[in-house]
């Protein structure tokens, strides 16, 4: 994992454990649970193709990639609930986008 995914990596541990989320490293990704619901959290730097099952997943970008990450994830049409959470440098954030199935 390059440095600036470790340090996305680093900032979505940390809002996910400030949101009372129970936080762990799950391969590239990380497993963020709280009550019945598991999100998988996956840190982009760069817009790339999403995985193509899941039921929960949050991608963690930079500030600036928001609308790249939600066009491809259109595009992929993925068959899950998402979010996409948008990180500053100086570690502050907002939810940019999501999207749930009714």
């Amino acid at each position: 994992m390059g440095t600036v995914t470790t340090h996305l990596a680093s900032q979505a541990r940390s809002i996910f454990d400030d949101l009372g989320y129970t936080v762990s490293d799950d391969g590239e990704e990380i497993r963020a649970e709280r009550k019945w619901r598991v999100v998988r959290v996956t840190p982009m730097p760069e817009p790339a193709d999403a995985p193509t099952s899941g039921e929960f997943r949050c991608f963690v970008t930079r500030a600036g990639k928001c609308t790249a990450l939600k066009q491809r994830l259109a595009r992929q049409n993925v068959c899950y609930e998402w979010a996409i959470i948008s990180v500053e440098d100086d570690g502050s954030y907002e939810v940019c986008d999501a999207t749930t199935f009714a």
